[in-house]
């Protein structure tokens, strides 16, 4: 057998089994919605208020120390517990908050050195709510050991990483009566909520397709090889080929278009991947022929398009791109019959034009010419919380609104502006994609983690 022979048997036979261990995984899972969890629905879920909401975080790096500090500058909330492998992350993290929480977190117990010590965590400070911005790998333990132990999770994007994880989570939130919300920023950027707004007013007619994406160049974060992002993220880059991180560009265009509310539900996807050339690459220009990411094979493929078509037909185009060098985009594309609203840079067509800007759909509405239309239907919530997000800071104001909301949410007991299905609905793009992937392309069907119950949930409001 020839050496190209060769490789393109091994090719075939390794994509084949790949496949055929992805079907099945899916499949299994899917499995679930005929196995009731013995709990109840969590759609349109209000927990009892808590005027004060006693918060521990596990996971206080990159992500989680911006969170600590945000929550404990918020009213109605006492930081009790911080967790993290690394003691000077949680010092850190405990000094912010006291320094930010105007006498609120005085007593605030440090967890750190070995893996496990996030479950004592739990078992000895018994938190109201736990804050987790972990490796992806962790989100999903964590989370279901949280609401085992009596407390609401709050948990990074992605919430899992495999169906059944999600499926897992479902049932212990249902069991529980625990909410479990994957922190979904990008749902309170403004021009996120401006679009949700513009749709539930009805501006672009009925809404038939969108477009997502994260396109954010970060081959950088190989850097951090023994602490940070890069030393848990760059093996699942090497190791897996489809949309590892499809949430920030879908979670604002399923709500949009009430996807798992009442309205339509997802249903199939189809996703294909280029060639995996960039990662390779970087490393090797970047690093010794004996270096560990030079070690890896990158199986995963610099681009991911994927394709998921609704219930009723509508389409969404998902992309993602960590690896190759252009600019940063998330799409944010909205279609219906009356218009079309975009993002990056922000642009809006009405058939007709745009009152006071341009005369037909030909030419986009952008830049100086949204401002009456700003004015008109910028989200109420934007108009409360704006000014005061923009200042605390986080992704230009879109992380402290996501905390607000949830603190507010809870000391209310009103429901979450994202439900646990909607976080696993969201999160399952990515096994779904790599099982697609894997099988040269075919249609995998979306499990329904609402087991038929998401006509029962109400759309997202226009919350003031």
């Amino acid at each position: 057998m020839t050496k190209i022979g060769r490789r393109n048997f091994l090719k075939k036979t390794s994509l084949s089994a790949a496949s055929l261990y992805m079907a099945s995984n899916v499949a299994c899972a899917t499995e679930k919605e005929n196995q009731a969890s013995g709990g109840s629905y969590m759609g349109d879920f209000a927990a009892p208020k808590l005027d004060i909401i006693r918060i521990a975080l596990i996971g206080v790096g990159a992500r989680g120390s911006g969170h600590a500090k945000q929550l404990a500058s918020i009213e109605g909330t006492e930081i009790v517990a911080i967790a993290d492998v690394y003691e000077d992350l949680v010092d850190r993290s405990v000094n912010n908050c006291i320094a930010v929480g105007k006498g609120r977190h005085q007593n605030i117990a440090r967890y750190f050195g070995a893996e496990g010590e996030w479950r004592k965590m739990l078992a000895e400070v018994k938190p109201d709510a736990v804050f987790i911005a972990t490796n992806w790998n962790n989100h999903a333990p964590m989370a279901i050991e949280t609401m085992k132990q009596g407390a609401h999770a709050f948990v990074e994007v992605p919430i899992a990483v495999t169906l059944q994880e999600m499926w897992d989570i479902v049932d212990t939130s249902e069991q529980t009566q625990k909410h479990c919300m994957m922190m979904e920023n990008v749902n309170y950027g403004r021009e996120e909520l401006l679009y949700l707004n513009l749709c539930r007013q009805g501006k672009i007619g009925e809404i038939l397709h969108a477009e997502a994406a994260y396109i954010h160049e970060l081959r950088f974060q190989m850097e951090e090889q023994e602490r940070g992002t890069g030393s848990w993220r760059t093996p699942h880059y090497a190791k897996r080929n489809g949309n590892l991180y499809p949430t920030h560009g879908l979670g604002p265009v399923a709500q949009y278009m009430n996807l798992g509310r009442g309205d339509d539900q997802f249903n199939t996807l189809v996703s294909f991947s280029t060639p995996a050339r960039g990662r390779q690459a970087y490393a090797e220009k970047n690093y010794a022929p004996d270096h560990k990411w030079n070690a890896l094979d990158y199986k995963g493929g610099d681009l991911n398009t994927s394709i998921v078509k609704t219930q009723l037909g509508r389409t969404i185009m998902i992309q993602w791109d960590e690896t190759s060098p252009r600019p940063y985009s998330r799409h944010n594309l909205v279609q219906g019959t009356n218009g079309t609203l975009a993002g990056f840079p922000t642009r809006v067509a009405f058939e007709g034009g745009v009152e006071g800007a341009t005369d037909s759909h030909y030419r986009w509405a952008q830049g100086d010419q949204l401002k009456a239309l700003y004015e008109q239907y910028e989200h109420p919530m934007y108009k409360r919380l704006g000014a005061l997000a923009t200042k605390m800071g986080g992704h230009g104001g879109m992380d402290f609104m996501m905390l607000y909301r949830a603190v507010e949410c809870l000391r209310t007991g009103t429901p979450l502006d994202q439900n646990v299905y909607e976080g696993c609905l969201w999160s399952s793009v990515a096994p779904l994609s790599e099982a697609s992937v894997a099988q040269g392309g075919m249609p995998q069907k979306f499990p329904d983690f609402t087991r038929k119950q998401w006509q029962e949930t109400k759309p997202l409001a226009i919350v003031s």
